[in-house]
């Protein structure tokens, strides 16, 4: 074995520079020199399969790669638990950009809520809304968010961050966890488990149309649980993710009148607060004068327009997407 591990010195210099050539092509055109652009390889955090963020994730990264070419990125969009996962992600470096729901993102840029510290994350653009509400199958007792006392209540997938939001719907109208019992499950488990009867109201919501309300309200008679209106403008006015959003008459079946409900913290896309400026304004440029395909590939796309963009959620903006926003004129001071 020594015999043969000396007798070939060459072979292993030669394996040892070919395997620094083929590396170092990653990152030019090729060791001949070629004068291509150097390669930056960019992580997109979404979140699991068979939410909207998944999808609208692998749109924007599917639109990046097309257009990118000239700038040399290499862009992948990677499954993640969500929320909560990017946002840690992001600040350790994991992650280059990454999608988040704008509730969760505005108590960890502050540390609140739940978070064991500030985590220094920024917004590059603020995109779909995230209409949200209790659905009760009607004989259930559950007319008002009052109702929910005493019942099973599914509030959202475990890990998923939704008590971001929920808890403070609840306290704004005077409950807490402790008055009912809560389940997790995904939309869909929800959706089955208002059917089979082993929980009384879910929490429901997604870009309208949201497509576990609409299955919901295919199998049985829905009542659409109310925000008290007092309580809505209250939170309206405590939290800047929340927002007034109203379901049109007739979206799910059943639903003849129009349903002011909330916006309980819009989908948006976000980095590290460190990331490098000049990168998040060419990512931020791209998008946004490619925002007719991206909303061809996710209906979420049409939220890239210049009075939704740069919506304040509560989380401060980039500075790199800052300078594209100035410069094409939609930026508010």
């Amino acid at each position: 074995m020594l015999e043969a591990t000396v007798s070939k010195p060459l072979t292993r210099v030669h394996l040892a520079l070919r395997g620094l050539c083929l590396s170092v092509a990653f990152l030019v055109a090729g060791c001949g020199g070629s004068s291509g652009p150097e390669r930056t390889f960019l992580n997109v955090g979404t979140a699991p399969p068979g939410g909207a963020f998944f999808v609208v994730g692998g749109a924007l990264t599917e639109v990046i790669t097309a257009h990118s070419a000239s700038l040399g990125w290499q862009v992948t969009a990677e499954a993640t638990s969500g929320s909560q996962e990017n946002i840690r992600r992001l600040t350790q470096g994991q992650l280059d950009l990454a999608l988040s729901n704008a509730a969760i993102t505005y108590f960890a840029v502050r540390g609140g809520e739940g978070w064991d510290r500030a985590y220094p994350v920024q917004a590059v653009m603020t995109l779909a809304p995230n209409v949200a509400l209790f659905v009760s199958p009607k004989g259930k007792g559950v007319e008002t968010i009052a109702d929910l006392r005493g019942k099973r209540v599914v509030i959202g997938p475990a890990g998923a961050g939704f008590e971001f939001f929920v808890q403070p719907i609840l306290r704004a109208h005077g409950l807490t966890y402790a008055d009912f019992t809560p389940l997790n499950a995904t939309q869909a488990a929800a959706v089955d488990m208002l059917a089979d009867g082993s929980a009384a109201a879910v929490f429901l919501g997604g870009a309208i149309p949201t497509a576990s309300i609409t299955q919901a309200a295919a199998g049985q008679d829905l009542t659409f649980v109310p925000y008290d209106p007092a309580a809505k403008d209250a939170l309206v006015k405590e939290y800047v993710f929340f927002d007034p959003a109203t379901i049109p008459a007739d979206t799910y079946r059943g639903q003849a009148t129009a349903f002011e409900g909330l916006d309980v913290g819009s989908m948006h896309l976000i980095t590290a607060a460190d990331q490098d400026a000049e990168l998040v304004y060419k990512v931020t440029k791209l998008l946004y004068e490619q925002r007719a395909e991206v909303a061809q590939k996710h209906p979420a796309g049409r939220a890239i327009n210049p009075a939704n963009v740069v919506r304040d959620t509560g989380t401060p903006f980039h500075p790199g997407a800052i300078r594209y926003y100035r410069e094409i004129g939609i930026w508010r001071d």
